[in-house]
């Protein structure tokens, strides 16, 4: 069975930093890409980031480049995503995903099995 739980979410100040982290289970992670994406109140959801398990390369949403690194260690089975000098404009609710077609990160348009979310907020 296809799980993946994201957990270190939670309430940072401007300018602060979070890793969020999506363990997997019931998969490999390096045959596939994992996505990680956020919706705001009021807002659709949207892709942020995403890493390939052909080749590990990486994809970022302009308003995040510089600020957020994606990684994967498949060892312990578990992609992350390193989040510096945060806005108030990233609060969210993060999800990580697997994209059930494609190993190559190609947009983030395609076929997702989610997780469950995990709240990041960013306030003073």
């Amino acid at each position: 069975q296809v799980q993946l739980v994201e957990s270190g979410g939670g309430l940072v100040q401007p300018g602060g930093s979070l890793r969020l982290s999506c363990a997997a289970s019931g998969f490999t992670l390096d045959y596939y890409a994992i996505g990680w994406f956020r919706q705001a109140p009021g807002k659709e959801r949207e892709g942020v980031s995403c890493i390939s398990g052909s080749d590990g390369s990486t994809d970022y949403r302009d308003s995040v480049k510089g600020r957020f690194t994606i990684s994967r260690d498949n060892t312990e089975n578990t992609v992350y995503l390193q989040m510096n000098s945060l806005k108030p404009e990233d609060t969210a609710v993060y999800y990580c995903a697997l994209d059930v077609m494609d190993s190559h990160c190609s947009g983030y348009d395609g076929t997702w099995a989610w997780g469950q979310g995990t709240q990041v907020t960013v306030s003073s």
